[in-house]
C-alpha cells in the first residue's frame, strides 16, 4: 500500500506554476467574495490567500454582510467581470439561505470562473471542451497522473453526485476513457458497486463510512471527505480499516485537500490564458 501524498505533490506543482506565473507581464488577480462570517469559510479563504500571495498574485478578499441583497452581489460580480486586472472570481460557499446560489454562480464570467461552477463551464466539461474545471476533481486527476495511475479502461466508482465533486469528476473520468458508476444516497446495495471499483472515490460527508468490506483488493481509494469529529479532521473512509486492502490510498488531511488549493492557483493562471487568447 502506498499513500497518495497530496501535500508534497501540491508543493512541487506550485513551484512549477510559480515559474510560469513569474514570466507573465503582470501579477495575476484573484478575488474571493465571502458573504457572512461562517468560520469554516474564513479558514478556507485564509488558505487561499496564503497560496495566492506565495505566488505573487494580487489577492482581494471582499467581505459582505450576511443580509446583503442578491442584486448587490450580482452588481459587484459584474464589476469584477469587467475589470481586466481580475483574472479569477470565486464566491465562497455556502451562501446565506436568502440568496440564489445558482444565479450568483452563473453571474461570474465563465472565463473567470475559477471554481468551475457556471452552467457554461459544466456544459463545456460534459462535452470534453477545454474549460475551467472544479478544483477538487481536477486535483484528483492530477494526483493520479503524478503517481502514474491510469484511468483508461478502469472501473471507477464515485460515491457522491455533487456539482462540486461527483458530477464533474464523472465527466473527467469518462473523457479519459474510464467506465464510471456514479452512486449517491438513493443507491441500493452500495457495496455491489464499490467492490467492483478499480478506483473508488468517496465524497459523501459521513465520517469513516467506507469500511474494508466495501473495497476490492488492490484498488485505489480517494477520500474526499472532510469531517470534524472531536476536534480532528476525519475522512469518509476508515483509513486504518481499509488501507491494508489498497494499492494506493489518500489520507485526511494531506490528500485531496492540498490538491484542491493548488488547482485554484492553476485555474487562475488558466483563466488568464483563456482570456488572453480570446482577445488576441
Amino acid at each position: 500500500m502506498e499513500i497518495l501524498d497530496g501535500l508534497n505533490t501540491k508543493i512541487q506543482l506550485l513551484e512549477n506554476l510559480k515559474k510560469k506565473v513569474l514570466k507573465l507581464e503582470r501579477p495575476l488577480g484573484l478575488v474571493v467574495i465571502q458573504i457572512g462570517l461562517d468560520k469554516a469559510s474564513t479558514v478556507y479563504v485564509n488558505q487561499k490567500r496564503k497560496m495566492a500571495e506565495s505566488l505573487g498574485f494580487n489577492f482581494n478578499h471582499i467581505k459582505l454582510d450576511d443580509n446583503v441583497d442578491e442584486d448587490t452581489v450580482i452588481k459587484l460580480i459584474q464589476e469584477l467581470n469587467n475589470d481586466n486586472y481580475v483574472d479569477g472570481i470565486l464566491v465562497q460557499m455556502p451562501l446565506p439561505s436568502h440568496l440564489n446560489e445558482k444565479r450568483i454562480q452563473n453571474a461570474v464570467d465563465p472565463n473567470k470562473d475559477v471554481d468551475g461552477l457556471t452552467d457554461i463551464n459544466a456544459g463545456r466539461l460534459s462535452h470534453g471542451i477545454d474549460s475551467l474545471i472544479p478544483c477538487t476533481p481536477a486535483g484528483i486527476m492530477d494526483l493520479l497522473k503524478i503517481y502514474k495511475i491510469g484511468v483508461e479502461g478502469k472501473n471507477v466508482t464515485i460515491v457522491g453526485r455533487s456539482d462540486l465533486v461527483g458530477k464533474p469528476l464523472s465527466y473527467l473520468m469518462t473523457n479519459n476513457n474510464a467506465t464510471v458508476t456514479l452512486c449517491h444516497s438513493k443507491t441500493n446495495n452500495l457495496k455491489l458497486f464499490t467492490r467492483l471499483a478499480d478506483i473508488l472515490v468517496v465524497a459523501i460527508g459521513k465520517p469513516e463510512f467506507i469500511k474494508e468490506d466495501y473495497v476490492k483488493n488492490g484498488s485505489v481509494v480517494i477520500d474526499v471527505g472532510i469531517n470534524r469529529v472531536d476536534g480532528k479532521l476525519i475522512g469518509d473512509v476508515d483509513f486504518s480499516n481499509v488501507s491494508n486492502k489498497c494499492s494506493y490510498i489518500t489520507k485526511v488531511p494531506g490528500g485531496v485537500g492540498p490538491m484542491t488549493v493548488y488547482e485554484l492557483a492553476n485555474n487562475t493562471y488558466k483563466a488568464y490564458t483563456l482570456r488572453k487568447n480570446k482577445f488576441r
